[in-house]
């Protein structure tokens, strides 16, 4: 099945294995979180709210990163320098860059020369690791960090559950690893605790989390203040989630040691709430996305770009899914998930089609809608001009139902147009699998 559907059950059935309901599923129509931050942006927004990360700074050239080196270095002689590539993906250390032909995106340096020498190799060329595809995502930013001792590793997140309707902290002993395997085969060694909104993570709470995860005696009033700051992250930036993996107990060489740092960070924040985190949503970095994708938002459409041949657009996300379904139930694939909403306008439409016909593996366009509030001859109006505007040249098959459809299709058949008009959804399917 098509790549959207294979990630929305993969991290629905990661999320259930938690359980914890994901609140970023596209199955149920759900909005879908757009915002991701480099590395360098979490832990900048962490440092702000008193938690505890190493010490470093984002480049753009080899030499500011030369120079972030040289103030490290300034500061702490003994300090390893641990050079990363800034790029919306994980995998980074086992990644390769493309044209420089370097093997990995993170890089364990001795040296500000050293640093520099990588960081040439880096910017400005495309990183490739096992989540970006063959593809790989530009490289324009690099983080150097001090690099720090790990005694030990944990996994502490805090997510919004909708089981019980509000945060909850997911954490383990068995951190610095595949979190999602830890729970699949020893979900004993998951801990949750949900929190109260209206109160937040309390004393007691935070200090019983950090003895059951095993802190010791020393170390635990450390973790519990960093959680503590973690949940003040999370409520003062309306966070979906806060992950960190590795939570570590660690040191800097030359310097104080048995220190409870967040060595890594995932933050995900809802979308509805962008009106009042404007800081934290100009971070946003839309070269890291899709084209398409941007545009999409841009023109209020709902759009993904999949790996098929088949163009897909449709009004509601129920819909999208169903249809997808139905054309690989009757052997095709979809080239992407479009959503044009319940109020979709001529201009659109046009938008939408211009979409579709700019990914060049597409081969043939299914529109599949249900008028209600945006009646069918409207939505016919919209397609006839849009593949007028167009000009389009693949096959184009139609399928409207609900308010207003015979004269929908009244029009669309007297539009001297080469439309395509389906009774059905199956006959739909039939037709646009069959039409090249």
């Amino acid at each position: 099945m098509a790549a959207l559907r294979k990630a929305i059950q993969s991290t629905a059935g990661r999320c259930q294995r938690f359980g914890i309901l994901p609140a970023t599923a596209a199955s149920n129509g759900a909005p879908v979180r757009h915002l991701n931050l480099h590395e360098y942006q979490s832990k900048d927004i962490m440092e702000e709210y008193g938690v505890k990360v190493q010490k470093g700074k984002m480049a753009e050239t080899a030499e500011e990163a030369y120079k972030v080196a040289q103030w490290i270095k300034s500061e702490n002689p003994d300090a390893e320098l641990i050079l990363k590539g800034q790029i919306h993906a994980g995998g980074r250390g086992k990644g390769h860059f493309i044209e420089s032909g370097l093997k990995g995106g993170v890089k364990i340096c001795t040296t500000p020369e050293e640093v520099r020498g990588f960081a040439e190799q880096m910017l400005g060329n495309t990183l490739v690791t096992h989540q970006t595809g063959e593809e790989g995502q530009m490289c324009n930013k690099v983080l150097i960090n001090e690099g720090i001792t790990i005694d030990a590793e944990y996994y502490f997140a805090i997510l919004q559950d909708r089981a019980v309707n509000g945060p909850c902290i997911v954490a383990s002993a068995q951190g610095g690893m595949d979190i999602e395997a830890v729970a699949e085969n020893n979900p004993e060694d998951i801990l949750t605790e949900v929190i109260d909104p209206r109160v937040g993570l309390t004393d007691e709470q935070a200090a019983m989390v950090a003895a059951k995860l095993g802190f010791t005696d020393k170390q635990a009033p450390l973790a519990a203040t960093q959680m503590q700051a973690l949940y003040a992250l999370f409520d003062g930036t309306d966070s979906t989630q806060v992950e960190i993996n590795p939570f570590a107990v660690g040191g800097v060489p030359g310097g104080a040691q048995g220190q409870v740092m967040c060595v890594d960070a995932k933050l995900n924040f809802d979308d509805n709430a962008a009106f009042r985190q404007k800081e934290v949503y100009a971070m946003r970095d839309t070269s890291m996305e899709d084209e398409r994708d941007v545009k999409a938002e841009e023109v209020g459409l709902n759009y993904i770009g999949l790996d098929g041949n088949i163009g897909c657009m449709v009004n509601g996300a129920g819909l999208a899914m169903a249809t997808m379904d139905i054309i690989d139930l009757y052997g095709g694939e979809p080239a992407n998930f479009l959503d044009v909403g319940g109020g979709a306008t001529a201009e659109q439409v046009t938008e939408a089609l211009k979409l579709i016909t700019s990914d060049p593996g597409v081969k043939a366009i299914l529109v599949n809608i249900f008028g209600g509030i945006m009646k069918c001859d409207i939505i016919a109006e919209g397609i006839v001009e849009a593949v007028k505007t167009v000009d389009l040249t693949i096959p184009l098959v139609v399928r409207l139902e609900g308010t207003n459809v015979d004269l929908g299709k009244k029009i669309l058949a007297e539009s001297g147009m080469d439309i395509i008009t389906a009774d059905d959804l199956d006959d739909a399917a039939q037709k646009i699998v069959k039409s090249f």
